[in-house]
């Protein structure tokens, strides 16, 4: 500790450190979870701390150093692990966030792509059958109220024009593969 100290025969009193002590400091960090690479990083850092101690004269002897140089150890490689811990914990969410954002932007684009479609093939109906299409679906008006707001003469005819109309859109649907897969994908996905 004296060459240490002093700054003198430093090299020396460091290889002896490593000579007596590192097997042991490098066997407490692969049994907590720790690899080769891991022990000789972290028992470099626990020299450099050690001698630091020493020459600030913080480390007084009070402990063996065998003692000293296990507890320092035990507390970086705690120190580390938690750090790791805590990585590990914030990657796992933002992934987590990334994943639940990239289904949330597929959703809606689906979604936005399923209103197109359907808003292109209403466009292809008559100007009667999106009123009643509309006012059942989109308004959820019963057939008395569709019937009060069209010129039809009661709720049977009115039924009946709206069945037509549907009948009208599903051919319009299953005319074209790709619309008929689209409007289908996009129904299963929002049920």
């Amino acid at each position: 500790m004296l060459a240490v100290r002093s700054g003198r025969q430093i090299d020396k009193a460091v290889g002896y450190l490593y000579r007596n002590y590192y097997r042991m400091l490098e066997n407490y960090i692969l049994t907590n979870s720790g690899n080769k690479l891991d022990a000789e990083d972290l028992i470099q850092e626990v020299m450099i701390a050690f001698i630091e101690l020493i020459q600030q004269e913080k480390f007084r002897g009070d402990s063996s150093v065998k003692t000293f140089l296990f507890a320092l150890t035990r507390n970086m490689w705690i120190s580390e692990l938690r750090k790791r811990s805590s990585e590990a914990r914030r990657v796992e969410a933002f992934e987590k966030d990334r994943d639940m954002l990239e289904e949330d932007v597929v959703g809606y684009l689906m979604h936005r792509e399923a209103q197109q479609t359907v808003v292109s093939l209403f466009e292809k109906l008559g100007e009667t059958c999106r009123k009643i299409l509309s006012l059942f679906y989109y308004e959820n008006l019963s057939m008395k109220e569709i019937l009060e707001q069209t010129d039809y003469e009661n709720e049977q005819v009115v039924r009946n024009k709206k069945y037509k109309c549907l009948k009208e859109l599903t051919d319009l649907v299953h005319q074209s593969p790709t619309v008929y897969d689209n409007v289908k994908s996009a129904l299963q996905r929002f049920k």
